[in-house]
């Protein structure tokens, strides 16, 4: 590129790409790669730009993929970059500006070139062109030279977990992650999920594998950290005022605060701009270790870097390691808890979180004895709430983490302790004042009705009644709105029952004389919402058996609306579950009969009071507790890949694909 390259379209035609490019092999000792990494280009973040960078490495790579073969060149860069990174903590520690800003130069070249390569190449190809060698003169490192790629990767983990991060090495350490995530990208050119990958080899044994647990810490602390990008002219070089003479390097790219994430579309949030903007490095750190955490098992190892994350305990918790996980270390949890909670406007920290809470029993024993619970619970609330605005994939992690939680007796009892004020971002309704419990039941709900009335999706339906049905022996002092929207949905759902009785009637009465056209699936559709009535039934019947004292509003609005229950007493799949309820509408039908007509609301809930500890327990039939538990369905990897990696496409900082190469997932999926 050279110390006057500055414009994107001149890249083909820079004299220096063009001889790393060409026929003739260049030695590792040659000056010219003092020439090559001296550049002045800032890394472009807008997507446009980067697809003329994109358009212009591949222009670089056609002649370099031709001439490699001949010259080794790529391992000749590869080798000035790993001779110049040996000395990178020395650098860092003496504030050697200069050498730091050359080998993030070549990690770049490297990176750009990789990203094409990978793109347009098998992995047994790719690893072809690290093993060329220049055919003038000795190889530098005789017989026993080392696997390139896997010296490479070697080389990116260790500058991660080892290289302090200093304003001055922040656009290295960003790069090296950036690297990571592009040599692990060859899935995404792949429509099956890769079971067998090169890559994952290195990744999952020989010189890698030791800094397993190293790594996966190292991402999540900076994560949780969320360091800023150094403002301009801090690391690097001060550029002179008069614009001349001194060198400016790609590394100002990152100070200027252009870095923005561009969507193409696709699965990933859009709402996680600022997000990024912030800190680049937390951002780019998330989704390569969400990468990682996702590899596939092979049928020999397990995913050393799943187990790691599995396994990871409390700095404060003194108990000793497991001998059979070489791979477990410690972590401040506080922090984590703390970022966990910030961050939940991203698709990808929910989704770290739902896998820290299902994999690691650690982290989900430590967030349910939180006395701060309503820290996480909202943000996540809030992501249902705006379900309109979000994927369905982000959708679904917030659902199963609320899922997760209400498997937990304490967590159900404890979110009714919790009074909220003024929740601004529930628009239906003002709630000056609300436990976390009732929030809870009004977003679900909601996500419920949105679902009936749009997405009809049966596996939501299914995991929002599961999240209230866990939570329904445990209803306390149930907010009076919370208490109507129970029984409103219940309303709903009658309401949806009759018209599809009536529309199978219908058609039935008209299939008898015709036998041209088949009939749609009444049946289906009508078993479907009496499995959902029936649901909604047993979690009213759970409320009432356990905690009826507890909960006057809905008894309140269950008497207000008692004519909606006629229907099903004597219906043959609800008759079981209606004996409570109808026992409860009449016990308490006739002491509001006896205390007369006119009565006030607070009468009316005064007497509901008092019935309540009359009412003998055991004239209500115990039924089985309401109880589920999240599984994960069988080869979750293939939802979970593509997710992760439809998040990478739209999220990562600074990448940019050719949506027409993409095999792993459709552009409008989400």
């Amino acid at each position: 590129m050279g110390a006057n390259s500055s414009s994107i379209s001149e890249l083909p035609e820079n004299e220096y790409l063009q001889k790393l490019s060409g026929s003739e092999p260049i030695s590792e000792n040659d000056p010219f790669w003092n020439q090559l990494l001296s550049f002045s280009f800032t890394t472009p973040t807008n997507s446009a730009d980067l697809k003329l960078l994109e358009e212009a490495t591949i222009s670089v790579c056609k002649s370099l993929v031709e001439k490699n073969p001949r010259t080794g060149n790529l391992g000749s860069l590869i080798k000035v970059f790993l001779s110049r990174t040996k000395e990178l903590k020395i650098s860092a520690e003496c504030q050697n500006h200069l050498f730091i800003w050359q080998a993030h130069n070549a990690l770049f070249i490297i990176c750009c070139l990789l990203k094409v390569f990978i793109s347009r190449m098998s992995e047994e190809e790719l690893q072809l062109h690290f093993t060329y060698e220049e055919k003038a003169g000795p190889s530098s490192c005789g017989a026993e030279c080392e696997d390139l790629i896997e010296e490479l990767l070697c080389c990116l983990i260790q500058l991660i977990v080892e290289i302090p991060l200093l304003d001055i090495t922040y656009s290295i350490s960003l790069e090296a992650v950036t690297t990571l995530i592009v040599f692990l990208s060859c899935q995404l050119f792949h429509k099956e999920i890769l079971r067998e990958s090169i890559i994952h080899r290195y990744l999952m044994h020989g010189r890698c594998l030791p800094y397993t647990s190293r790594l996966v810490k190292t991402l999540l602390y900076n994560f949780i950290r969320q360091e800023r990008s150094p403002p301009p002219g801090t690391h690097v070089f001060q550029q002179q005022t008069d614009g001349g003479g001194l060198l400016y390097g790609i590394a100002s790219g990152v100070a200027t605060g252009l870095w923005t994430v561009f969507t193409l579309g696709g699965v990933g949030s859009k709402a996680s701009a600022q997000l990024e903007q912030c800190s680049p490095l937390a951002s780019q750190s998330l989704l390569l270790l969400l990468v990682l955490a996702n590899l596939t098992d092979t049928p020999d190892t397990p995913n050393p870097y799943r187990q790691a994350i599995m396994s990871f305990k409390n700095t404060q918790d003194n108990t000793a390691f497991s001998s059979s996980n070489p791979h477990a270390f410690q972590i401040n949890f506080n922090s984590l808890y703390t970022a966990l909670c910030d961050q939940q406007k991203s698709d990808q920290a929910t989704l770290l979180l739902y896998m820290l809470l299902h994999q690691n029993s650690n982290v989900r024993t430590y967030v349910l004895a939180r006395t701060d619970i309503e820290n996480l619970v909202l943000p996540i609330l809030e992501i249902l709430y705006h379900v309109e605005e979000r994927n369905s994939h982000h959708v679904y992690m917030a659902l199963i983490i609320l899922l997760i939680l209400t498997e937990d007796d304490g967590f159900n009892r404890s979110i009714h302790e919790v009074i909220l004020k003024n929740i601004t971002w529930y628009a239906e309704r003002v709630l000056t004042e609300i436990s976390l419990g009732s929030l809870l039941i009004l977003v679900v709900i909601r996500t419920i009705q949105y679902n009936m009335t749009r997405t009809r999706d049966k596996y939501l339906h299914t995991n929002c009644l599961a999240a209230l049905a866990n939570m329904s022996a445990q209803f306390r002092s149930l907010h009076q709105y919370a208490a109507q929207r129970i029984i409103s949905l219940f309303s709903l759902l009658s309401k949806k029952h009759n018209k599809v009785l009536e529309q199978a009637t219908q058609s039935l009465r008209g299939s008898l004389g015709s036998n041209d056209s088949p009939l749609p699936d009444y049946a289906q559709d009508l078993n479907v919402i009496e499995e959902v009535i029936r649901m909604m039934l047993e979690i009213i019947n759970s409320c009432l058996t356990n905690s009826l004292h507890h909960n006057p509003n809905l008894v309140y609005a269950l008497l207000y609306k008692r004519d909606l229950f006629e229907q099903f007493r004597t219906h043959p799949s609800f008759q079981d579950i209606m004996q409570n309820i109808d026992l409860v509408i009449s016990f308490f039908s006739s002491r509001l009969e006896q205390a007369g007509a006119e009565l006030s609301v607070e009468r009316v809930l005064e007497i509901i009071k008092q019935g309540a500890v009359a009412l003998p327990k055991d004239r209500l039939r115990k039924f089985p507790e309401l109880k589920f538990k999240y599984v994960e369905e069988e080869q979750p990897e293939e939802f979970f890949i593509p997710y992760v990696w439809s998040l990478v496409y739209n999220s990562a900082v600074a990448l940019y694909w050719n949506p027409r190469d993409i095999q792993l997932f459709t552009m409008d999926s989400g």
